[in-house]
């Protein structure tokens, strides 16, 4: 009886011991990649270049993939770019068989517990702002990956002399900031011929048309050691069709409207009042878009030129309508009295006749003043006092002769006058008729010149 309770209570146990072995659930597989990340990283010294053989130089290939180009600053000289950045190189302290660890073939590390390579961009500014990823991934050969997307700001040789058919050149170049090429050597991820035309990620709708991305490998001798370095040129073409509606074309049919007011009348004032509004308003247009223009010290660009050839143009017509009112109101009292000439005539006689008089009455009342101290010359006293001396009115016959001269000198300078204004009429119309061509050469040239820049632009 007893043996058989002990029997009965085995059974018991036993069958417990299943059941529990039942219930417990399987052992995860995150058990084996903590178990495998623990053995990776147990001995790993991530400031030690990840080589068995030190003489043994690390290759880094590179990839680069260009989404959008943010801003272009003719002023500092910078550029604005967001581009997908990829490292690949290999790892020999980070290598395991997948067997082993339940056919595990790849892993994410933390960024800050590997050896990570210090490729720099050597134009490099300032990093703007940029979703941090700490993960690189590894699989188990030892193949390291590291991508992340930066937004950078980078130095850039920019001209602006096309402007807005302007394309530019853009560089970045990455390099080992410390590492020679026998520590650690560089190359391209994909061909160089796929990297440039690898277009697909582009934002293409912008301002900024990508063009291509061009990369070579070179190395470079400092300090007594060769440096690899690889380097991408972000070819970008703006596209001018905002400017062209938003800057020149305006331009143009303001330069237009100003040539239809030469068929206005020559004296008349309206052609005056025509032409310093549209001077006004050309002003008012040109600060109003002054932020629509770049900004460069180095050399103007050429939408400045022709911004200021059209306001000395407006200003030159202005000035020659003002100048023809004048000439053909030349004749004219008023006119007259407005001169220079007229003006200086008027102030420096009416002083030298005042002051003919008041030197005659110094003069007299010095000599009763003085009578026996000082003689003075006769001859110099008559010749002033012939300027007072009132003529005796002339004989009947004198009189006539005289009107008659005088109506025929007036005659005379009747004639003169007309004869003198149809000469200024003459002049008048040849200047409005030179500045009309000028005008029009002016246009001219401008128009074909933007017309040769669109279609350089086109066929690009």
């Amino acid at each position: 009886m007893a043996g058989f309770q002990i029997m009965s209570l085995v059974w018991s146990v036993l069958l417990f011991s299943v059941y529990l072995a039942e219930c417990v659930p399987e052992k995860p597989k995150r058990s084996t990649l903590n178990q495998l990340t623990r053995t990776l990283l147990r001995k790993y010294d991530c400031g030690v270049r990840p080589v068995h053989n030190w003489t043994s130089s690390t290759t880094v290939y590179i990839d680069l993939i260009l989404q959008s180009v943010l801003d272009v600053d003719g002023k500092t000289q910078t550029i604005t770019t967001s581009i997908w950045y990829r490292q690949i190189w290999k790892d020999e302290f980070l290598v395991w068989d997948p067997e082993d660890f339940d056919g595990i073939t790849e892993l994410s590390l933390s960024s800050d517990a590997i050896w990570v390579p210090d490729i720099i961009v050597a134009e490099f500014v300032k990093e703007g702002k940029s979703p941090l990823i700490p993960y690189v991934y590894v699989n188990s050969s030892g193949s390291v990956k590291n991508y992340r997307p930066i937004q950078a700001v980078l130095a850039c040789s920019l001209e602006m002399y096309a402007f807005p058919f302007d394309t530019q050149n853009c560089s970045l170049t990455f390099r080992s900031w410390l590492h020679s090429v026998k520590e650690i050597n560089l190359a391209l991820w994909r061909s160089a011929e796929d990297i440039a035309n690898d277009k697909r990620e582009f934002m293409n709708d912008g301002e900024w048309e990508l063009l291509s991305i061009p990369s070579q490998y070179w190395q470079i001798h400092q300090d007594d050691a060769d440096y690899a370095q690889i380097q991408f040129n972000v070819l970008i073409r703006r596209r001018p069709l905002l400017y062209m509606v938003g800057l020149l074309i305006p331009s143009i049919f303001l330069m237009l409207v100003d040539v239809v007011s030469f068929y206005l009348p020559l004296n008349s004032g309206t052609r005056i009042a025509f032409k310093i509004s549209i001077l006004l308003g050309y002003t008012v247009f040109r600060v109003n878009l002054t932020d629509e223009l770049p900004a460069t010290a180095i050399r103007t660009p050429l939408i400045g030129v022709f911004f200021v050839v059209c306001m000395a143009m407006l200003m030159l017509s202005l000035i020659k309508s003002i100048l023809v009112v004048k000439l053909l109101h030349h004749s004219e009292k008023e006119v007259k009295q407005m001169s220079l000439s007229a003006c200086l005539l008027d102030k420096y006689g009416s002083a030298g006749h005042s002051l003919t008089e008041s030197a005659l009455t110094s003069i007299k009342t010095f000599d009763i003043n003085t009578p026996g101290d000082y003689e003075l010359e006769s001859s110099l006293e008559e010749d002033l006092l012939s300027l007072n001396d009132i003529p005796d009115p002339p004989s009947g016959l004198e009189w006539l002769l005289q009107e008659l001269i005088s109506l025929r000198i007036a005659f005379s300078q009747e004639d003169s006058e007309s004869s003198a204004q149809a000469e200024w009429l003459s002049l008048c119309l040849r200047l409005d008729r030179l500045m009309f061509r000028l005008y029009l050469l002016v246009l001219v040239v401008y128009t074909s010149t933007l017309l040769l820049l669109w279609a350089r632009w086109s066929s690009t």
